[in-house]
């Protein structure tokens, strides 16, 4: 819906009138006569759970989100592009892959390009519970969620046509987002207080990426999901689901395989459990149709690409340093029990 404005604040987004066009889509037209706000959940975007009151409405009113980047400074602004990749996604690709996500309502996308919002379907009025970010899986829950990674990845024949779709870690590596200094000093502090000198160098980290990067596009792309950590996972009882996908990108399979077993599983039961929840992974990516390399190709692939989610952690800022620690000293053990910077030549 370009022609509509994108509300940047909680209350323009709530808005009846603005919420009648927005949600014509779902209505016909019907105008919303009355919001009332169920929950409010803030961390770099905001997600507004909410009832709309409308003629025609099942039972009277609807249960939906919307998640946009809404009451935030400059800085966070600046993510605008992000909410648009991921209103692409469930604009252009949802519809064409078997991924679990919430039903998409109405997109609405600023004519530039650099800000949206998503109305979905509220899944937790449905039944549906969402898990936090550092809810702990058993390695049976973390295999539930690489199927549905690997129903993405089988959408590799989607990418030809989709040249929004860019390679992060690519973009990670060229961007240094943050400066080496900072990063180290970063690295110095709480969150890297539980790994060794050489995993927390800030200067080996960065030319890791680099090295990555570069393995990473002489390879296979698929579409990655970016960011499979628990907090992006929702339970159904028909099983989970994946959400947030303003990281999406192309690149190989184990940028989400190796990020998503190291970040939803503690240290200790990753390192016994991740070469079975590997091969679960590749024999259901088999299955679905897919060519996976044989297992000790995919084992080295695997452990070099845990660079990808410990650095993704090690330079995050906006996050609470309770969740940051957290990912970064699982991620980074994950980088250290499989040498992963002497498999990328550093």
């Amino acid at each position: 819906m370009p022609a509509l404005e994108v509300p940047t604040t909680l209350a323009q987004a709530l808005d009846p009138a603005w919420l009648t066009k927005a949600l014509e889509p779902l209505t016909g037209g019907a105008p919303v006569t009355e919001v009332e706000t169920v929950e409010v959940i803030k961390t770099v975007a905001t997600k507004v759970r909410f009832t709309a009151a409308y003629d025609g409405a099942p039972g009277g009113k609807a249960a939906l989100c919307l998640k946009g980047l809404l009451d935030v400074d400059e800085q966070t602004a600046r993510g605008g592009p992000t909410t648009v990749l991921e209103c692409d996604y469930y604009d252009k690709l949802a519809p064409k892959l078997a991924v679990r996500v919430p039903e998409r309502v109405a997109t609405v996308i600023a004519e530039d390009r650099q800000n949206a919002v998503l109305i979905m379907r509220d899944l937790i009025a449905g039944g549906a519970r969402f898990c936090s970010a550092l809810d702990a899986f058993t390695p049976d829950q973390a295999a539930e969620s690489l199927g549905q990674l690997a129903r993405l990845h089988i959408g590799r024949d989607l990418l030809a046509d989709l040249p929004w779709v860019r390679r992060r870690v690519a973009d990670l590596a060229r961007a240094q987002y943050v400066p080496q200094p900072m990063l180290q000093e970063m690295l110095n502090g709480p969150r890297g207080e539980t790994l060794s000198a050489r995993t927390n160098d800030a200067g080996v980290l960065i030319q890791a990426v680099i090295a990555l990067a570069e393995r990473d596009e002489a390879g296979p792309q698929v579409l990655v999901h970016g960011d499979s950590h628990a907090g992006n996972i929702f339970r159904t009882a028909d099983g989970p689901g994946l959400i947030d996908w303003q990281l999406l990108q192309r690149g190989g399979w184990a940028l989400d395989v190796a990020y998503h077993i190291a970040a939803v599983l503690p240290v200790e039961v990753a390192e016994k459990e991740e070469r079975a929840l590997l091969a679960h992974y590749l024999d259901t990516y088999r299955s679905l149709g897919g060519e996976a390399p044989d297992a000790e190709t995919a084992w080295a692939q695997y452990r070099m690409a845990a660079v990808y989610g410990f650095y993704l952690w090690s330079i995050t800022r906006r996050v609470e340093p309770a969740i940051t620690n957290v990912f970064t000293a699982r991620l980074g053990a994950s980088v250290t029990r499989h040498d992963s910077y002497k498999l990328l030549g550093l």
